[in-house]
């Protein structure tokens, strides 16, 4: 397991990562919906995640959405490079009731982002958008190219949820061992 912190005038956070764990994790960032959404982030990649955050919330949960999604990308980074004996490519579509959220993802570690999520508002005193925010923080700390795109679906905490959801399973393939790959790309670097 790998450890990282970051301390900030406005967040300070622990992230604590086993990438070929068994989907364990404690998580407490001060953000109930972010709460919810990393333990089945968790799950569903079967990484051992544990995560402490003190934030600024009494502002807005922004700070907080955001500097964990750094951290914990930047702790992912740290633990797939320099990529060899994976898939490297990753995919997967996740329903949740009547939405469908489908993400494509490379470990190119060239940071990419293609985010196309039609929601708005709240998800109990969650924003929304910040959903954007910590996939764009991880995505670009963990410098992994991904187009997270939903196929359908009207209630936002379902959109939301099958967003981390395809994003855990697409990782979770992504990183699945292959010896015969060696370096996976004509570089032979990664």
């Amino acid at each position: 397991m790998v450890t990282k912190s970051r301390v900030t005038k406005e967040t300070d956070i622990t992230v604590s990562l086993e990438p070929y764990g068994s989907g364990k994790s404690s998580i407490a960032t001060g953000v109930g919906f972010l709460d919810h959404m990393l333990e089945s982030f968790a799950k569903h990649s079967l990484m051992d995640i544990t995560i402490t955050c003190q934030g600024d919330t009494h502002i807005d949960d922004h700070h907080s959405v955001e500097d964990v999604g750094i951290v914990l990308g930047s702790l992912i980074a740290d633990a797939i490079y320099p990529l060899s004996g994976v898939e490297r490519f990753g995919n997967a579509k996740i329903v949740m009731d009547e939405a469908c959220v489908s993400c494509d993802l490379d470990l190119s570690n060239r940071p990419y982002l293609v985010y196309e999520l039609d929601v708005d508002g709240k998800i109990g005193s969650f924003d929304v958008e910040l959903a954007e925010e910590f996939f764009r923080a991880i995505i670009f700390n963990a410098r992994v190219s991904a187009h997270i795109i939903q196929e359908r679906g009207k209630n936002r905490h379902h959109i939301v949820e099958a967003a981390f959801k395809s994003l855990a399973v697409a990782l979770r393939r992504a990183l699945t061992k292959n010896e015969r790959i060696g370096i996976p790309s004509t570089k032979d670097v990664l």
